[in-house]
Parts: structure tokens; sequence; C-alpha cells
């Protein structure tokens, strides 16, 4: 993906009632309120690059509805790449053939019904993406206690074990983690 570069202007489609704290865009670039940016630094959180301001140029809902009373300041930012990977051994992931490249550890992931990192990758990022899941991000358990505790809106944080992505429907691998 291309990175965006200066001037950061966007249009905004609400799917809901309000604009929430936390938006995903096109590419790795996210946008996060004005108020969530302050408390991630306030709290010394890890993971998070840029805090760029952004223009929101115009407002549009999916369905119709009366304009929205309050749009907040948003900041561009991208999470980091972090060293943490998959453990594919300890992970319900399906492949249509055994990853080969230690680096990217994804390559012919058809499913994904919970995982795990491997012990000693993870260098204490609050928010990162994966090797092996470079599309998603994970966050730690300090980072969902801090979005309760703000009441931060528009995020939806599942538990790695519980997570499942399956476009094909093929469901879990036939066999356990770490059995053979």
């Amino acid at each position: 993906m291309m990175r965006w570069l200066p001037p950061y202007r966007i249009e905004l489609l609400l799917h809901g009632e309000e604009a929430g704290d936390y938006l995903e865009t096109q590419g790795d670039d996210l946008l996060v309120s004005e108020r969530f940016a302050k408390a991630f630094r306030e709290e010394g959180l890890m993971g998070l690059e840029g805090f760029h301001p952004v223009e929101v140029v115009r407002v549009r809902r999916k369905r119709r509805g009366p304009k929205p009373s309050n749009i907040p300041q948003y900041l561009a930012v991208t999470a980091c790449f972090g060293r943490a990977a998959v453990d594919v051994a300890r992970s319900r992931i399906r492949y249509n053939k055994p990853p080969t490249c230690e680096e990217c550890r994804s390559e012919g992931t058809d499913s994904i019904h919970g995982f795990a990192l491997e012990p000693g990758t993870w260098k204490g990022e609050d928010i990162f993406r994966p090797r092996g899941l470079y599309g998603d991000l994970v966050v730690s358990e300090r980072f969902a206690r801090f979005v309760e505790r703000h009441g931060f809106t528009n995020m939806v944080l599942t538990p790695t074990e519980e997570f499942v992505w399956d476009p094909l429907e093929r469901g879990p691998p036939a066999t356990k983690p770490g059995s053979a």
C-alpha cells in the first residue's frame, strides 16, 4: 500500500448515529479522535505513530437521518509492524500450503479460528500488526483496559483465541494446536 501523505483530508461516511473515536481507512492508516490521541499519549501507550491532524471536508450518512451534531477532530496514525509473530503450531489457522517464510508467516492462509503469539517475540507494544497477520491489529490487555476505562467508541476488541476470519467458510483446521 502507498503511504498517505499530506495534506490529510477525508470524507466521512457514517454508518451509525455519531462519529466514533476510532476509524479504519483504506491501507494501513487509522483515524483516532483528539480525545483518544490525548489519552493515548498521557498514559504512555506504545504502537501508534504519526498523529497528523486531518481535515474533514465532508460528512455523509449511509442512511437518511439528521446531520451529526459533533464531529471530533481526527488525527491520522499508523500502527507499528511489531516483531511479535503468530505461533503457527499453537494457532488454529488453516493453510492451503504450509508457510515457508519465517518473516511473513502468512502465505496460504485460508482461515483463522483463534491464534496465539510465539513466546518471546512480543516486545510490549500496546497496538501492533504481528508477523503472520499483517492485515489485523492486535492489542495488549493494557490497551483493552484503556479503551474500556475511557469509553472509546467504534472499537470491538476480540480475544485472540476467539478471533475468527473464514471468508471461504472452510472451517477450522482438522488438527488441534500442538497436535500432530
